[in-house]
């Protein structure tokens, strides 16, 4: 969704599984890159972004002034997410908020999950609802804490890795149901904030789920 001093909310954009958020370099595609040729004309610029392997809603602010008051909204913990993934099994219990921390490993890209507080590990919690039991289990699950790769982690530190997430999870599962990306997306996002952006204060935007 669009943000910024036009108040336009009737733009939606879903970020592919596989595409950036914004670029890295100049050689690879981003999300901005697929916008309409009227969007692309314009400086729009990509706000809790998501995951190259995540799909979803993505916000994008019109103005730097729209931009920082956003950023600004997610730091102060203004902006609640939610997701919907598929899963190694079924949770139990079918709704939990869990915590834990998570060591991030930069050099390697990736995180670590402990059950205990440790030097340089920070807090994370995650709660999530079961939709859809079965061998590959349908969740709703929503962000307390925003920690790089936090879903697919916490997940699979509780024995339920995200389907076709071959970094954290089960390599052998993910084969056997053909799965050839992570099956996770960012399906609602509802701002509850002051100063430019209080006009949106209470609206939900919704993406669904392509898998």
């Amino acid at each position: 969704c669009l943000v910024g001093s036009e108040m336009c909310i009737r733009d939606r954009l879903h970020k592919p599984a596989g595409v950036l958020s914004a670029r890295v370099d100049g050689r690879q595609q981003t999300v901005l890159d697929l916008l309409p040729p009227e969007l692309r004309k314009r400086d729009l610029s990509p706000v809790g972004r998501l995951d190259k392997d995540t799909e979803g809603l993505l916000l994008l602010a019109r103005t730097p002034e729209a931009q920082q008051a956003a950023q600004d909204a997610f730091r102060r913990g203004e902006v609640r997410k939610e997701y919907e993934c598929l899963v190694r099994g079924t949770p139990s219990p079918h709704h939990a908020v869990l915590e834990a921390w998570l060591v991030k490993d930069a050099l390697h890209a990736r995180v670590r999950v402990l059950a205990r507080e440790a030097e340089g590990a920070k807090r994370i919690i995650t709660e999530y609802d079961v939709l859809e039991r079965g061998d590959c289990a349908r969740l709703r699950v929503r962000l307390h804490t925003g920690r790089t790769h936090q879903i697919r982690a916490h997940m699979a530190f509780i024995g339920h890795p995200l389907l076709g997430d071959d970094q954290y999870g089960d390599r052998d599962f993910n084969r056997a149901m053909k799965a050839r990306r992570l099956m996770l997306c960012a399906v609602s996002l509802t701002l509850q904030t002051s100063g430019p952006l209080a006009y949106l204060n209470g609206r939900t935007f919704t993406a669904a789920p392509s898998f």
